[in-house]
């Protein structure tokens, strides 16, 4: 059984999906979708951040982070690096020096199921991380293995190679290349109406009457 397992890349989501992604809250998808959502555990380091790309995933095991520096080298500008840590919430995997390499490769954000750490280098180099949080104890060069571009497990959803992946201050959503446009225009399109819907509330109009929920509780009165 080989140390690593080094998979090719999958095919990148087409720029005209990730434009329609980066319009798309990921709440707004979860008024109807109930699965590819990441848990709520992993959040941004970042704020105000909207980015959606193409995964790249990577399985590395608790204190080593070999194979993570080797799949930097191999990121394309457009990919999100999606970071299994196989359960491990102890050694923040992702810093600055990570954070640079993959900002330098064009990479859109990186999402780790863990730690991280260099809160001020992230800041510094206006990358996009989503992570659980922030430790001081980090990975080293230590020669375990792991696997690259095979599917992964993040935050509960399993992540395929070239997956669209949408991060936002809500959350994380990945979606399958094959749903990810479909998806994204339905969201557009319940944004805007909502944007109406508001309009009219801040005009006036009370929202319970709007949404029919003042009916429905009307109705359960008698």
């Amino acid at each position: 059984m080989p140390k690593y397992v080094v998979e090719k890349s999958a095919p990148q989501i087409s720029a005209e999906v990730i434009a329609l992604l980066e319009q798309t809250e990921t709440a707004t998808v979860g008024h109807w979708r109930h699965w590819g959502f990441v848990d709520r555990g992993v959040q941004p380091l970042l704020r105000h951040r909207r980015v959606a790309g193409t995964a790249v995933t990577v399985q590395i095991p608790g204190p080593d982070s070999t194979l993570l520096h080797h799949a930097l080298g191999l990121l394309r500008p457009g990919d999100i690096l999606v970071v299994d840590r196989l359960g491990d919430v102890r050694h923040a995997c992702w810093g600055g020096g990570v954070t640079v390499a993959a900002k330098a490769a064009g990479a859109k954000a990186g999402v780790v199921d863990g730690p991280c750490t260099d809160l001020e280098e992230v800041e510094a180099s206006d990358f996009p991380m989503w992570c659980r949080g922030q430790a001081p104890i980090t990975t080293r060069i230590y020669d375990l293995g792991g696997r690259l571009n095979v599917p992964v497990s993040m935050g509960g959803v399993v992540v395929m190679p070239g997956d669209a992946v949408l991060c936002d201050e809500s959350g994380v959503l990945v979606l399958p290349p094959a749903e990810a446009e479909a998806e994204a225009r339905e969201a557009i399109t319940r944004q805007e109406r909502g944007m109406k819907t508001q309009a009219r509330v801040a005009a006036g109009e009370k929202l319970g009457e709007i949404s029919g929920a003042t009916a429905k509780v009307l109705a359960g009165l008698g």
